[in-house]
């Protein structure tokens, strides 16, 4: 009895002490399966007009407020712009790179905060420069360009000179990071993604480089839509990307005194244009009048229509572009939720969009609203807009609380003391009255409702008005109950 105790006690033991050591060892991790994808968190930072430091000559308010806090604090005169962090490749803690502004010389740089396993603190390991300097242009992101599963470090943006601007850093070996390529030009930038191979996708092989292809005005044409392609390819022997054809693409014939005007600049010109309803056209031609973009500049909104889903954009920042113009935006019900839009002029009828979310998890190749769009005009307008009311004057009790309308165009919902406002807009769509509410505060900004009288009481009912007029989104009514 004795003896099997005795056996019973030194196995445990020994087994408790190859368990620390396998712990302490780090070979626990040999037998957790490793995972392909990578986890990557990416942060942009819109400046407002108060932050007069870097004043762009841009109006707009911040849309997006989020903590900017690196592993250890940046030296003085140093504000970080963008931060990402993604996980470290051998070990739990992250690695961090920021993009920062250096406010003595104006200058941009990104800098990379890792881990140090001695010392158990992060440290600053270099500083490389960016060719990116307008602040509320830049984003950063990372991306396996080359496909060898070596996650590029990709920084937009635009310069001084309204040029788009891609700057690219790469792992060399450990820690160490070199710029493998940097691009500034007065056109548009574009990462040719192509599908990779289901072993790569699996990690068994590597995977095709993504080709690089930048677009600027072809200086010896008077045609200022004349354009010239540059291709740049990753050279496996220098580590770098280089250039490899060059293409002239001519551009519409437009008249050239129409053109300058709207490429002019001049506030408010390019905005008039863009102030319409446009559908997308395919690469191949044809016209797809299930996806829709509407620019509403007066009103600030971005409105994204296809597959029978409508998504808002509050219109935040602008800057123009030799060709065009690019939007900052923000989803109207969703804080988080980002869009830098870049658009471009092909003809007085279409424009070429190009969108880049705020999150960079890319699973396919293309954005689903990225292509060439025509303006829509007449033809699609399918549905005639009435305003049928300038304002009300009632208070009401709901479900929501007391409402109360105002004859100024706005309202009041007191809910237990709880008190939200808004703007109201009467109007009619197809001989259907709807009545349009937007919180000034709150998740939901934009709500559209038909309106309808019934035994002394008005009734609400939730729609969505799309290309195809107004859509019942059959949630429950709501009832509203006039106060004598």
């Amino acid at each position: 009895m004795k003896k099997s105790f005795t056996g019973f006690y030194i196995f445990i033991s020994i087994f408790s002490i190859l368990f620390i050591i396998v712990l302490a060892t780090g070979l626990w991790k040999n037998f957790i399966p490793s995972q392909t994808t990578d986890s990557v968190r990416t942060t942009f930072i819109t400046v407002t007009d108060a932050d007069s430091i870097f004043s762009t000559g841009q109006s707009g308010n911040i849309f997006w407020e989020d903590n900017l806090n690196t592993k250890i604090p940046l030296e003085d005169g140093e504000t970080a712009i963008a931060v990402l962090n993604r996980e470290s490749g051998s070990d739990f803690p992250e690695e961090q790179f920021v993009v920062y502004r250096n406010n003595a010389d104006s200058a941009f740089f990104i800098t990379f905060l890792a881990f140090d396993d001695r010392t158990r603190n992060y440290r600053r390991l270099w500083d490389i420069p960016v060719a990116a300097s307008r602040i509320d242009t830049i984003t950063m992101y990372s991306m396996d360009l080359i496909g060898d599963r070596n996650n590029c470090i990709v920084v937009n943006g635009m310069n001084a000179n309204n040029e788009h601007t891609m700057t690219i850093i790469r792992r060399t070996s450990g820690q160490n990071y070199i710029k493998i390529a940097e691009i500034q030009i007065d056109g548009s930038i574009v990462i040719q993604e192509t599908g990779r191979t289901l072993a790569y996708q699996q990690g068994m092989s590597r995977g095709q480089s993504f080709n690089i292809a930048a677009y600027g005005h072809d200086t010896s044409s008077f045609n200022i839509l004349d354009q010239i392609e540059t291709i740049y390819s990753f050279n496996p022997s220098n580590g770098v990307y280089e250039q490899i054809r060059l293409t002239r693409i001519p551009g519409s014939q437009i008249e050239q005194r129409r053109l300058r005007e709207l490429l002019s600049g001049v506030p408010g010109v390019f905005e008039d244009f863009l102030n319409d309803l446009w559908y997308f056209v395919s690469p191949q031609g044809t016209e797809d009048t299930k996806q829709f973009l509407y620019f509403d500049p007066a009103g600030k909104e971005i409105i994204f229509f296809g597959d029978e889903a409508q998504q808002v954009f509050i219109w935040q920042n602008s800057a123009y572009t030799r060709l065009g113009m690019r939007i900052s935006s923000q989803n109207i019900s969703i804080n988080t939720l980002r869009r830098n839009i870049f658009i471009e002029l092909e003809s007085l009828n279409s424009i070429r969009v190009t969108v880049d979310e705020d999150v960079r998890l890319r699973i396919t190749a293309n954005t689903a609203w990225d292509g060439t769009y025509r303006r829509a005009g007449p033809l699609f307008t399918r549905e005639t807009i009435s305003e049928i009311q300038q304002s009300i004057n009632a208070v009401y009790d709901s479900t929501w609380g007391r409402i109360q309308f105002h004859d100024s165009g706005e309202y009041t919902i007191n809910s237990g003391g709880n008190i939200r406002r808004g703007h109201y807009v009467l109007y009619q769509i197809d001989g259907k009255n709807l009545l349009e509410l937007r919180h000034t505060e709150g998740d939901e900004r934009r709500m559209v409702y038909t309106t309808e009288y019934a035994a002394g009481v008005l009734i609400l009912s939730r729609v969505r008005i799309g290309t195809s007029g107004v859509q019942e989104l059959l949630e429950p009514p709501i009832t509203l109950t006039p106060v004598n």
